[in-house]
């Protein structure tokens, strides 16, 4: 047996925190080297943290890092390990996204990022540039405190290999990993047995079993051991990094980080056996490749890897750990919150509580946040100790339960209008809140309501009216947005004085939580500038129909039946008056479903396809599914595109949203499209669309003409046949 014993981290690292930063990445060094790791691998830009954006164009943010750099390889408490750490190096005029190894205070390599991630939520080709290529190598001129340190002024940069008495060992950065031919296939062909990667990979629902099919099938054909880090937790943007760092050995998981967590540093252990490397890779075939493959340049150290310890076993492989996707739901956005409320100096929450299901999923989210924290308090984390006793320092007593931890950071309020608001939707709010624990507020907005109102008439003498009361369409959406903006106004009122109410000067503010749907927002059934608008939203990229399976999950799982009556409500904004045979209805005023929604944002976003080849597609996709004719697919896939252009602008002033849907429409970092959009009903695809329906209707009318006189023909032929059978019996 030939055992190394490896280590591989989360960190919840900050854009710009520095020293915070740097105390994460010591922390993970001790307790790697505790746990007897001779290699300690960390997320990709730990140093700066991933989420720095433009800040990665200042120079002195490079200061800081080799500041941070130097720190690190000083400490002594860091030597007697091999060191895999991220930050952005400038050379040569350029920027690059790199890897700094280094051992006892001496830097080994850097090592560049080949291929940039730059779609969805990436722009590293913003920042950064990609390196010349695979195996090229040249000089770094170190800065001048470095030179001191090291010995030398310069240090190997490039996409090299280091080769131990051993053992070989190659990094990749993350998006390498994705592509088709990636770094550890020619790197495993030229010796390689240790692959490192560094990520900085976000969260989003359903997909971290492509990340470990990918991870797993690194090594699968090729052999050799994995270690995959990643950053966890809200790095600064509306990303949420999920952790899941791990350990692979020839396909087989070994170790395997947890996705969510409150913990700041997680550091994944496992001892490995190289001889089980090198037997899984003797076959032929590859050993022919293998012989064929260019060689990389081996920069070679004196130091060992492995080690003959009395009691040292490799590691049981295990199987990958998935998350249902409610339980992804409750757990990502819930540490997203967490570590924003915590970093943002904030007192806590206000949430507009309306009784429906989207603003009910997130009180939910902000609920399995307190569990969470409550979870960490008991287990002794010391961190969130200390965040929870902030958060909690008005009141008389540290929190023992997460409802009690609730009432201090969550205020709720319902705000209703006498003629608009059902005694239902009022009683679901109430109930829930205090099923939760948040401090509740019920309120009436009518007097605000008819004050703005009366504005307009006092002005022109011309008093608007709802639909309802012989009002036109203008008129009552008009009416529509004053309720509206009007609760969002009282919102931010509340959120700034309630803490004060509570606990006196000094109590601070709270941050105001939004609760529009990624499929409202899709289609912009919500007003700009209404409560919608708010500091964060931790459900604008999920799904109505995966919320209400998260809510299903939630009655169960958080013992709360509450959550069963808003399961089973009729979804409505509550904008317009209630009269004995109207009652307004969301998916009535859109026109569409939000299963129709959720299909066309996926159609849109994730297929890429534009109002003709969506109609091509679903034309025949809901005929088999629904029965639905050509002219009926057409006029649903126009509405939505009518609809979708005419609010695009809303999506540039949304609320902040956490990122956990792929169709998500963020105009903001994620799905970059104009708002100004030509009309979309003299829209050419729109005419290809009515020409392809034409065509459709008159084959359509010509095969049933064809079928009704093949009948005819028929029915002559049975009748002549008939006739002459008559004659025969005669």
């Amino acid at each position: 047996m030939h055992l190394v014993t490896l280590s591989t981290c989360n960190l919840n690292q900050w854009a710009l925190d520095f020293e915070g930063n740097t105390n994460r990445i010591i922390q993970s060094i001790h307790e790697a080297k505790k746990a007897g790791a001779k290699l300690r691998v960390g997320p990709e830009l730990e140093v700066s943290g991933y989420d720095c954006l433009d800040h990665f164009l200042e120079g002195d943010l490079y200061l800081h890092c080799w500041q941070q750099m130097y720190r690190i390889l000083t400490d002594k408490s860091c030597y007697g390990i091999l060191l895999d750490i991220g930050m952005p190096v400038l050379h040569r005029g350029n920027r690059f996204n790199c890897r700094v190894l280094a051992i006892d205070g001496k830097i080994i390599m850097i090592r560049p990022k080949l291929f940039l991630a730059s779609d969805g939520n990436y722009r590293e080709n913003r920042y950064f540039i990609a390196w010349h290529g695979p195996r090229h190598v040249e000089e770094y001129y170190l800065p001048p405190m470095m030179q001191d340190l090291q010995g030398s002024i310069k240090v190997p940069i490039g996409d090299a290999v280091i080769s131990t008495p051993d053992t070989c060992l190659g990094a990749e950065t993350c998006e390498e990993l994705f592509t088709p031919n990636s770094p550890h296939i020619g790197m495993g062909l030229s010796g390689c047995e240790i692959f490192t990667n560094s990520s900085g990979s976000h969260h989003s629902l359903r997909k971290l079993d492509i990340r470990i099919s990918l991870i797993l099938e690194a090594t699968r054909k090729n052999g050799g051991v994995y270690l995959y880090s990643n950053c966890r937790g809200a790095g600064g943007e509306r990303l949420y990094y999920d952790g899941c760092s791990m350990i692979i050995v020839n396909g087989n998981i070994v170790a395997q980080g947890s996705q969510f967590s409150l913990n700041d540093v997680e550091v994944i252990t496992a001892t490995v056996d190289l001889e089980e490397v090198r037997s899984y890779r003797f076959t032929p075939s590859r050993g022919m490749q293998a012989m064929q493959a260019p060689a990389y340049q081996r920069i070679e150290i004196p130091f060992s890897l492995s080690e003959d310890k009395l009691g040292l076993a490799p590691t049981k492989s295990q199987p990958p750990r998935y998350h249902l996707p409610e339980e992804e739901i409750a757990l990502g956005p819930a540490c997203y919150l967490y570590d924003y409320l915590r970093r943002s100096g904030a007192s806590g929450f206000l949430l507009p509580l309306s009784g429906g299901i989207d603003s009910c999923s997130t009180a939910i989210i902000v609920f399995s946040m307190c569990r969470l924290a409550m979870a960490a308090v008991a287990e002794g984390n010391e961190t969130v100790i200390a965040d929870v006793k902030r958060l909690c320092r008005h009141a008389k007593a540290f929190p023992k339960t997460p409802e009690e931890f609730c009432n201090n950071i969550m205020h709720t309020i319902y705000m209703g209008m006498k003629t608009q608001s059902s005694k239902e939707t009022r009683q679901r709010a109430e109930t829930l809140a205090r099923d939760i624990g948040s401090h509740h507020t019920d309120i009436n907005i009518d007097d605000a309501f008819h004050s703005f109102k009366g504005l307009l008439t006092d002005a022109t003498g011309f008093e608007p009216k709802f639909k309802v009361y012989g009002g036109g369409n203008t008129e009552n959406l008009a009416l529509q947005n004053i309720q509206a903006r009007s609760r969002m106004v009282a919102a931010y009122e509340f959120a700034q004085l309630l803490p004060t109410v509570r606990f006196g000067e000094g109590a601070g503010g709270l941050l105001v939580l939004g609760s529009a749907n990624v499929d409202e927002c899709l289609r912009g059934y919500l007003t700009k500038y209404d409560c919608s608008s708010a500091d964060i939203n931790p459900i604008g990229s999920i799904s109505k129909k995966d919320l209400k399976r998260f809510i299903a999950w939630g009655e169960k799982e958080f013992k709360l039946p509450i959550l069963h009556e808003f399961l089973t409500a009729v979804p409505t904004a509550e904008l317009e008056p209630i009269t004995g045979d109207y009652v307004q209805s969301d998916e009535v005023d859109m026109g569409m479903t939000y299963d129709d929604l959720s299909t066309f944002g996926v159609l849109r976003k994730e297929m890429k396809l534009g109002p003709y080849y969506m109609f091509q597609k679903l034309v025949h996709d809901w005929k088999e599914e629904r029965g639905l004719e050509p002219r009926q697919v057409a006029e649903k896939v126009k509405r939505f595109f009518a609809f979708y252009a005419i609010n695009r602008h809303k999506m540039t002033t949304m609320t902040p949203s956490v990122h956990m849907e792929t169709y998500s429409p963020d105009d903001n970092r994620f799905d970059h499209r104009p708002f100004l959009y030509p009309r979309m009903w003299d829209n050419w695809s729109f005419k290809m669309i009515d020409q392809d329906v034409e065509r459709m209707e008159a084959a359509a009318a010509k095969e049933a003409e064809n079928k009704e006189r093949a009948a005819a023909e028929a029915q002559k032929v049975e009748s002549k046949l008939g006739t002459t059978a008559q004659s025969d019996d005669r």
